[in-house]
């Protein structure tokens, strides 16, 4: 099969491609023709940073941890699907799991399920990392019919996905973006956008709740803007944070009741545990798309397997409008 490889880590330019042995499928796996992959900040991350990051793979590797593709075998004890089945998951590209950057992978069948109907192989691709990220932030928030819900970051991979869910779990939802390029695509998903260049947090609380903050702040911003995200929750509010790499003083979490919810969604993939809760919520995302509630963006870019250095560096390029697609 035809791979793209890296042999070191470094800078998009590092990718290389490669004939390599089809890989065979085993006890609790399928093997999937893959049709597309999507990029995710995580997957540049391991290829800038190699062995700073635990969860990088041995040299050479192939990274990639999205995809959609058609089922071509089934290992021993797999049930649920068959050969000709159209799946999606996230399921390779750390540790010790082979990546998405080839024509066929073996997948863990817990960490897949059936692609959505109504979405194509690169729309479904785009889908498992950031549709599993949020709608676990969701879940662990505690949404619920009625909230006012903020998500910072509204029209990223993660957020433009957040705040879709919010609204189909019956949420009234606000997001912030930076450009107008980025609050279009906020409104025209059906959230009230807010400029977080023009408009301080205390006056879009103040506009929006009446000063008495949101329910939930869902942040996949992280980093400074947690301060943020404290201060724009109510009394006794959630947040839900996917970028919590930080070093933070929690007088106002504590002074206000909050309580903060860290999302990993990688954790099942690296530890092997719990596995089958990746496989369950891509099966709700699948429902929820197929009845109309969410549908993934694309970049306006697109790149082949061949591609996938010129991928990567748009998506670091900050220029991005929704998930980055490589077809396969």
């Amino acid at each position: 099969m035809k791979a793209m490889v890296i042999r070191a880590f470094g800078g998009p330019e590092v990718f290389e491609s490669a004939e390599l042995p089809k890989p065979e499928v085993k006890a609790g796996h399928v093997l999937v023709r893959i049709a597309a992959t999507s990029v995710n900040t995580v997957d540049t991350m391991i290829r800038e940073m190699g062995e700073a990051l635990p969860i990088s793979p041995a040299l050479p590797a192939i990274l990639g941890m999205d995809f959609a593709g058609t089922v071509e075998a089934v290992g021993d004890g797999v049930t649920d699907y068959a050969p000709g089945d159209e799946v999606y998951g996230c399921a390779g590209g750390l540790g010790d799991l082979p990546g998405t950057l080839a024509e066929y992978m073996v997948a863990d069948a817990q960490l897949i399920a059936h692609k959505p109907k109504n979405l194509s192989m690169a729309e479904a691709a785009a889908l498992p990392l950031v549709g599993i990220t949020a709608y676990e932030g969701m879940q662990r928030a505690g949404i619920r019919e009625g909230q006012q819900v903020l998500v910072h970051g509204g029209s990223g991979g993660v957020g433009h996905v957040a705040l879709q869910l919010a609204q189909h779990f019956g949420a009234s939802v606000y997001a912030t973006g930076g450009g107008e390029k980025q609050l279009a695509l906020i409104e025209e998903l059906g959230a009230t956008g807010i400029n977080y260049k023009t408009e301080a947090v205390g006056d879009y609380v103040q506009q929006h709740t009446g000063g008495a903050g949101f329910d939930l702040v869902f942040d996949s911003v992280g980093g400074a803007n947690m301060t943020n995200s404290f201060e724009a929750a109510a009394l006794n509010g959630q947040v839900a944070s996917t970028v919590s790499l930080v070093e933070l003083d929690l007088s106002v979490a504590h002074f206000k009741g909050l309580s903060l919810h860290v999302v990993f969604m990688l954790i099942p993939m690296i530890h092997n545990h719990g596995r089958e809760q990746h496989g369950e919520i891509l099966r709700k995302l699948a429902e929820i798309v197929d009845a109309g509630a969410l549908k993934p963006v694309l970049d306006e870019q697109h790149f082949t397997l061949e591609q996938v250095g010129d991928a990567h560096a748009r998506l670091a390029s900050g220029q991005a409008m929704g998930k980055v697609v490589i077809e396969v």
